[in-house]
């Protein structure tokens, strides 16, 4: 049986690869990815060559059996994501899974990971936090799971595109309350890096009156009685 390695990958500095993770890319046979235009130049950049196989939600099911039909005959495959860590929000849990049901070895390496680079940055309690990863789009849909979320009374996690955080910060005004704390990381170890903090009333307003452009995640915590409006 071969092994199953789960590599991270930066979330947008490439220093952020960890050594570890550029020896095992060097040395399985094969790397299972997201997109291969988009991996091809992170191996690129670090001068390594590899056969790439593209494993994503709309060919899993096919994709799958033939990953693990290779892993059983004793090679090694790194999985990897467009970026950051597999198997949060993206189809890799399917094929551990399946490598799992397969009794195939499987190889977890720590890394980059945009939720926990924006949560200990946030200023918001970190000994609970519930992750959503991204949200679901029908807006009766979204505030009801943000609803169930704010039950829990810990720091609620979420990742969200540009195009939607405008009304989604509206929904949490709904569902939290103007004075529940929130951050907003945008561009988390690029260029462009920001984080915007205060209260969700505060930060609302930031954001709708400014161009919304990069990727975010989103982080509140609920203060005394910001799920007052739950019941209704």
């Amino acid at each position: 049986m071969g092994t199953l390695y789960i590599v991270p990958t930066p979330i947008g500095n490439l220093d952020d690869i960890t050594i570890r993770a550029l020896n095992v890319l060097k040395s399985v046979d094969f790397i299972a990815c997201e997109d291969t235009r988009h991996s091809a130049k992170l191996l690129n950049h670090f001068g390594i060559k590899k056969p790439l196989l593209s494993f994503y939600s709309y060919n899993q099911s096919n994709r799958a059996p033939q990953i693990i039909k290779e892993l059983s005959l004793g090679k090694n495959a790194a999985l990897i994501s467009d970026s950051g860590t597999p198997c949060i929000s993206d189809p890799g849990f399917y094929l551990v899974n399946e490598a799992i049901a397969g009794g195939i070895n499987i190889v977890p390496l720590p890394g980059p990971s945009a939720v926990l680079t924006a949560l200990v940055a946030s200023g918001l309690p970190t000994e609970n936090f519930v992750f959503l990863g991204f949200l679901k789009r029908k807006p009766g849909k979204l505030k009801k799971e943000l609803k169930q979320a704010a039950l829990a009374g810990a720091t609620v996690v979420f990742y969200e595109s540009p195009h939607r955080l405008k009304k989604t910060l509206g929904l949490l005004l709904d569902v939290f309350g103007s004075q529940s704390r929130v951050a907003v990381a945008r561009e988390l170890t690029k260029k462009f890096e920001e984080f915007v903090r205060g209260t969700l009333g505060e930060v609302a307003e930031i954001f709708n009156n400014r161009e919304i452009l990069g990727e975010f995640v989103v982080m509140v915590s609920p203060e005394n009685n910001a799920t007052e409006k739950d019941n209704e």
